[in-house]
């Protein structure tokens, strides 16, 4: 630093302000140290300045979602990582695959490294191991899922609507046999996907039948496996509402196999790339990423730069994304 402030012909102060961005500095000495830091190569010890600061903030936000390969996650994540680095912050991201016990160490481990907020799309049924880490001044904001014992910033969807509204389409395209394929029935989501099948189904004076509800179901092949053997009941369903985009891979896959595409009515919940494509296309329940991570970039950065008030709990309302898979008459 000595050295790029020689050169540049301003203190070690001034240099100090302009790699750390500060506001303080004109357009004009900001250019010469900028030069003169890329004519010396330098390269600004980030770990060794903020120990200097009484703020002792590291530039690093941590992102825990279940599984980054999941389009979901994956979109979110980059809304997060546009706005970390509009703000030259680093982001660390990780799933977190429903296991409680890795949640808890990702989390440990990110708070060791001081990092300045945490997004948390939580496995734990409860949260308040971060109760200490918040009055510390942690800024958390939960995705998807509510927190419990804690109070903290969330950004949810209204599942148990989605749901019914996937369900209700169904019903008014003249399916009374409809089966569900459900995700861990302890995940808070898929609990509320659950209770929105149950809601449109009494509404309508339906039973489902027990057969029909199929709910455990974590991945596509496990989806597949599913979806054959409610083909294969004596009573098969007309219609199946797939409570996660994984899960409508996996009965697409099925219903191929079975030479049923296009006789048997689908929802899926989540939109996915190529849902658009596959024949029939899929009639969804969409999640509006953008808007999800625009909230939720909002409240986290809002927290890290000192906003104090109180907690805030978005609810967003999802949409039905009519393709023709959910038209299909019985």
């Amino acid at each position: 630093m000595r050295e790029v402030a020689a050169l540049a012909g301003v203190s070690l102060k001034t240099v100090s302000r302009v790699v750390n961005r500060e506001a303080s500095v004109s357009p004009e000495v900001t250019a010469r140290v900028e030069k003169a830091v890329r004519q010396l190569g330098y390269r600004h010890n980030l770990a060794a300045s903020n120990l200097r600061r009484t703020n002792a903030r590291s530039a690093m936000v941590g992102a825990l979602l279940q599984d980054v390969s999941n389009s979901f996650s994956a979109s979110l994540l980059r809304s997060l990582e546009d706005a970390a680095h509009s703000r030259d912050m680093l982001l660390f991201a990780s799933s977190l695959d429903e296991e409680p016990e890795r949640e808890r160490s990702l989390v440990e481990s990110l708070v060791r490294r001081r990092v300045d907020g945490l997004l948390l799309m939580p496995a734990t049924q409860r949260q308040d191991y971060l109760v200490d880490d918040v009055r510390s001044g942690l800024p958390v904001v939960f995705v998807d899922r509510r927190p419990h014992g804690l109070d903290a910033d969330s950004v949810t969807v209204d599942n148990t609507l989605g749901a019914r509204m996937a369900v209700e389409h169904l019903i008014a395209h003249g399916h009374a046999r409809i089966a569900l394929i459900g995700d861990l029935p302890g995940i808070q989501t898929a609990a509320d996907r659950l209770t929105g099948y149950h809601q449109a189904m009494r509404k309508a004076g339906l039973q489902p039948l027990r057969e029909h509800v199929v709910m455990g179901v974590r991945k596509d092949r496990a989806a597949y496996e599913a979806a054959l053997r409610l083909l294969d009941l004596d009573r098969p369903p007309t219609a199946i509402f797939a409570a996660r985009n994984a899960l409508a891979i996996g009965t697409i896959r099925a219903l191929r196999q079975r030479g049923l595409a296009g006789r048997i009515a689908l929802v899926g919940f989540d939109d996915f790339p190529l849902a658009d494509i596959v024949d029939p296309p899929l009639t969804v329940i969409r999640q509006n990423v953008a808007q999800i991570g625009v909230e939720v970039t909002r409240l986290l950065f809002a927290r890290i730069d000192g906003d104090h008030s109180a907690s805030q709990h978005i609810v967003l309302h999802p949409e039905l994304v009519a393709r023709g898979s959910g038209e299909l008459r019985p």
